[in-house]
């Protein structure tokens, strides 16, 4: 089991208890859902700097919380927090960290969770923060245990926008849980250079945010947007972005809609 430091995770707790008492009437079905979301490194293919993941988690973080998420049950994670001084609450990408800070905020909003994640990736996993030049590789079995231990059988939804991500949605796969992945186990995704503004599939998220009701209908129009982005600017081959949603879920989703 993962843990950081006691220091840490008191300080986590601090952040999270500081905020008034959630108001019991809830106008949105995501208004006592538990999400973080990270970006998992700072570097472009190239291995300069990039703002792509950052760009991503800053502006996936608006869209839930305009869709019904309340912000108080929300968290960002930055491999480089320190860049982003006006953002507050911003806690650095570590697995431990985010590992404890799901845990305490599904403690404290019980209805669901959402675990989204905009990085690099390989077919071990994705990067989730640095350990000096080494990354730091959140595998598909430590986030089904991360997810397990925080959430275990409340409706979940995980997006994973990054290289290879579809090696994640076998061993993710249960009954009440999403995964969305922005390729297929064996394939790249695209969008990662120093001048991209985002990452091929956080873009096209964002963009089908406002057109989809839930989550089921912004997996696939956000699956679509990638296909004609990629033929347009000629990436090949095609990512091919994955939708696993399991049967216990499956009826319910669609009744899971967002704020207009």
């Amino acid at each position: 089991m993962i843990r950081a430091g006691g220091a840490i995770v008191g300080a986590i707790m601090a952040l999270l208890t500081a905020a008034p008492p959630i108001a019991a009437a809830a106008a949105s079905p995501f208004a006592n859902w538990a999400a973080v979301v990270v970006a998992g490194d700072f570097h472009a293919h190239s291995g300069a700097d990039s703002e792509a993941f950052d760009n991503a988690r800053r502006d996936v973080t608006h869209a839930l919380i305009g869709a019904g998420f309340d912000p108080r049950n929300v968290q960002q994670f930055s491999v480089r927090p320190q860049n982003y001084p006006n953002e507050k609450t911003l806690l650095p990408t570590d697995i431990g960290i985010i590992d404890n800070t799901l845990i305490a905020l599904a403690n404290q909003a019980k209805d669901g969770c959402l675990f989204y994640v905009s990085s690099h990736g390989n077919q071990a996993g994705v990067v989730a923060g640095w350990s000096g030049r080494q990354p730091d590789m959140l595998t598909p079995d430590i986030l089904s245990k991360m997810l397990d231990r925080a959430c275990g059988q409340r409706p979940t939804v995980v997006v994973l926008s990054a290289c290879f991500s579809g090696v994640f949605v076998k061993t993710l796969a249960d009954p009440d849980r999403a995964v969305f992945t922005a390729a297929r186990e064996d394939r790249s995704s695209f969008g990662c250079s120093e001048s991209d503004r985002y990452p091929y599939y956080d873009d096209c998220f964002l963009q089908s945010f406002p057109k989809a009701s839930d989550f089921a209908a912004l997996a696939n129009t956000t699956k679509q947007c990638v296909a004609d982005k990629e033929v347009a600017t000629g990436a090949k081959p095609p990512s091919e972005p994955q939708i696993a949603i399991g049967p216990a879920l499956r009826p319910d989703l669609p009744f899971y809609t967002f704020n207009k």
